[in-house]
């Protein structure tokens, strides 16, 4: 099996597929390396695609500290699955907490990146909600160590920004939530601990994502509530950046409607490779 070491020597599996200018997955709280095998196989037609199970998330390694698991892992992570595979510039694209890693790869890495996605993310960063977010993850974490994950998955699993999968696709959401509760608790209580309950408001980087010059593309299911506002704060602040909100759709946007992510995300990916996507002209910008 195919893995990269991370910075503190913690293993991260990864699969690839395709040829052509590269693209890396990253995968959500909920998911892990599979969840993005409808991109894999469409994107693998053009471009060498990369996806990869974070820490916590076997075949990954599941460190034991949860204080290894913070947003700024994930984004050195990331960068370590781009060394390991002698890969010095890739468009990045990620969900959740993998959308909020690219931001994050945007403020400290932006030379590694050709362009970034960032689909459903902000969760928790509203202002009014950022603290009962925490709680709320720190909790989650508990019930992660006490019942398991098939039992947590029972609840998480039908939070509301995911009831839309459930509608539409409920053969799909239920493989999503098979994958899901297939994950190991422990990796999931640090994982909450971790990154979820201890990351910043992407409020509170205003000053450096104002200054992220990378294409950027900005995607949201407009039934994905907790990732409206963020988004659209996102597309405000980052000058080269673009936003698609996707109607009727929750918070696994790549596999409710993965024709129109995939449609989206191939578009923006060309008109960057063509050096059409540019910076907002600053006539557009309202007196």
């Amino acid at each position: 099996m195919p893995y990269a070491t991370a910075q503190d020597n913690v293993k991260l599996y990864y699969e690839e597929a395709g040829n052509g200018t590269p693209i890396l997955f990253l995968h959500e709280f909920a998911g892990d390396y599979r969840n993005w095998e409808l991109q894999m196989r469409f994107f693998s037609r053009r471009h060498r695609c990369i996806t990869y199970s974070a820490r916590g998330y076997k075949p990954s390694d599941v460190p034991a500290n949860w204080k290894d698991y913070t947003y700024k892992h994930w984004a050195s992570d990331a960068i370590a699955i781009l060394d390991h595979l002698n890969i010095e510039r890739a468009h990045v694209v990620g969900l959740s907490m993998g959308g909020f890693t690219v931001v994050v790869l945007g403020m400290l890495y932006a030379n590694r990146l050709l362009s970034l996605t960032a689909a459903g993310a902000g969760s928790g960063s509203e202002r009014a909600h950022t603290e009962e977010f925490r709680k709320s993850s720190r909790a989650i974490a508990d019930e992660f160590e006490k019942i398991g994950t098939p039992e947590v998955v029972k609840t998480y699993g039908l939070s509301p920004a995911r009831i839309p999968f459930l509608v539409k696709d409920p053969r799909g959401f239920e493989e999503f939530n098979k994958m899901f509760s297939e994950h190991d608790a422990k990796g999931c209580a640090n994982t909450m601990r971790g990154f979820q309950g201890e990351r910043p408001s992407l409020y509170d980087f205003e000053a450096d994502i104002r200054k992220i010059k990378v294409p950027a593309l900005i995607v949201v299911g407009d039934e994905d509530e907790p990732c409206l506002e963020p988004s659209v704060m996102l597309k405000q602040w980052m000058p080269a950046s673009g936003l698609v909100v996707v109607p009727r759709t929750g918070h696994v946007v790549n596999q409710e409607e993965p024709a129109i992510f995939n449609e989206a995300v191939a578009d923006f990916i060309a008109r960057v490779e063509a050096g059409r996507w540019l910076a907002r002209d600053p006539r557009s910008y309202r007196k």
